[in-house]
């Protein structure tokens, strides 16, 4: 073993102590790792409770430091720390690393595109794929979405790439809302479309000095009304969406209209 080891040139002659030291630097490794972890667990338990979050934070920054610590004890063991050595393990690592991180570095280089272009910004209401909320931060490699559930949700840019990017505000305070009813199809339809607007017109929420719309479409199990208006702040649209349901069903009881059920298949391919 010994002789085939130092035929490949770059590791050294290994012994059997070698082989223990090298083991032993593996389980002391991961037995401090592990004490790491458990003893800043219960440290952040009995911390205040404003300490517990950075008390946690430090786990995996300290067990990567113990793993990198093992690697360079372990390392001028198994190699001959020569010229020619190092540079074949560092263009190795680096080829390596380039593999790994291709993703990464494409995430950057679109984080740099979406710098200069500025499809979005901090304040923008945007959807990418099934996830829609504000974007809170823009780092070089991440968006940082902030959902309407609370969520921050953290997309690489090179989503830039292979998907649609939906910006309902593009640097505006306001965002178009829309609030949806379905009626059962024999009722005065004129009546309900006027009703509707004005709900919206009336509405706290509705920026001032523009228009409010109601978008009219047959169902086949019903008639779909769209109230369709901008809201003064964007972190206000749920709200906004919220009141015009809540009184916008309550006038069209007031005129004694049926609302109608969607059939579940309808439902589902909508």
């Amino acid at each position: 073993m010994n002789e085939h080891a130092s035929n490949l040139g770059i590791l050294r002659s290994l012994e059997s102590n070698d082989l223990v030291l090298v083991v032993g630097v593996v389980i002391l490794a991961w037995l401090l790792a592990s004490a790491v972890r458990w003893v800043l667990r219960h440290v952040a338990e009995l911390a205040p409770l404003r300490l517990r979050l950075p008390i946690l934070r430090v786990i995996p920054i300290l067990r990567l430091g113990v793993g990198i610590a093992a690697l360079a004890v372990i390392v001028p063991i198994l190699i001959e720390p020569n010229f020619q050595n190092v540079v074949a393990i560092v263009a190795s690592v680096s080829l390596a690393l380039a593999f790994v991180f291709k993703d990464y570095a494409s995430s950057l280089v679109a984080g740099v595109v979406t710098i200069l272009e500025g499809p979005y910004q901090p304040g923008d209401w945007i959807k990418v794929g099934d996830t829609y909320g504000e974007v809170k931060l823009i780092g070089v490699r991440a968006v940082h979405l902030v959902t309407a559930y609370d969520n921050e949700v953290i997309i690489p840019h090179s989503k830039l790439w292979s998907s649609s990017i939906s910006n309902s505000t593009s640097g505006s305070h306001s965002v178009l809302c829309v609030a949806d009813f379905y009626l059962h199809p024999d009722h005065d339809a004129e009546a309900a479309r006027q009703s509707l607007a004005k709900i919206g017109e009336t509405s706290a929420y509705l920026m001032p000095e523009t228009k409010v719309s109601v978008v009219v479409q047959e169902k086949p199990w019903g008639t779909h009304y769209k109230l369709k208006a901008y809201v003064k702040e964007s972190r206000e649209q749920f709200d906004f969406v919220t009141d015009l349901t809540i009184r916008g069903k309550e006038a069209l009881r007031a005129m004694n209209l049926r609302f109608a059920q969607a059939p579940y298949a309808e439902i589902g391919r909508k």
